[in-house]
């Protein structure tokens, strides 16, 4: 009698993923602010903190703001069947992630993707070319990953007029974050979800 073998896990092994984003987002990070270094002949505090009587304005505009792409969100995942798509293939290449593993991947991409395209891409290039860029980021094969590529590009229109409106990268590194925050942890309890509703 011949023995089965078990079928070879196809998503990424606990805490690998975890790893390699952590290394492409400082790579990013490093590169934006030694962009932002030449462009300026110095990284300057006031790009990331508002003055203190003003910090409320850029963390109110950047919840606000996350709530609204939430919302946006929420009205696909009503609407776009292609929506339930895309968090299923987005569960599947993400594999195992921890809840702190999650929130450290919210945090990394927030911040070193703001400062990137909005505090180093953004006033090089402007605005259209970094909102188009960051939506390229966000794309693969797929009818779902070319929703994930749209809603990429209207966060992107988002952070990019927030970055404009307020001049610094609070309000946008605020949203961001936020918004993978949320996403991250809805993607991750999808199969516990699925198996309730069973």
């Amino acid at each position: 009698m011949e023995r089965r073998q078990p079928p070879a896990a196809t998503g990424p092994r606990p805490g690998e993923l975890f790893r390699l984003a952590s290394r492409v987002y400082l790579v990013l990070a490093v590169a934006g602010l030694l962009w932002i270094g030449w462009q300026r002949r110095s990284i300057p505090l006031a790009l990331f903190l508002p003055p203190a009587r003003e910090a409320w304005i850029d963390v109110l505009a950047g919840l606000c703001a996350a709530a609204a792409l939430l919302g946006a969100w929420a009205l696909a995942r009503r609407w776009l069947p292609l929506a339930a798509a895309l968090e299923e293939r987005l569960h599947e290449t993400l594999g195992p992630l921890g809840p702190g593993e999650a929130w450290g991947l919210a945090l990394l991409s927030g911040v070193a993707e703001e400062v990137f395209f909005r505090g180093a891409l953004q006033p090089a290039w402007g605005y259209l070319v970094a909102t188009l860029l960051f939506g390229l980021l966000h794309s693969g094969r797929g009818r779902e990953l070319l929703l994930w590529t749209l809603t990429a590009l209207l966060a992107g229109a988002t952070l990019g007029g927030l970055m404009a409106w307020r001049g610094n990268l609070l309000a946008p590194i605020l949203c961001h974050v936020a918004v993978n925050a949320v996403q991250l942890r809805r993607i991750l309890a999808r199969p516990a979800a699925a198996a309730e509703a069973r």
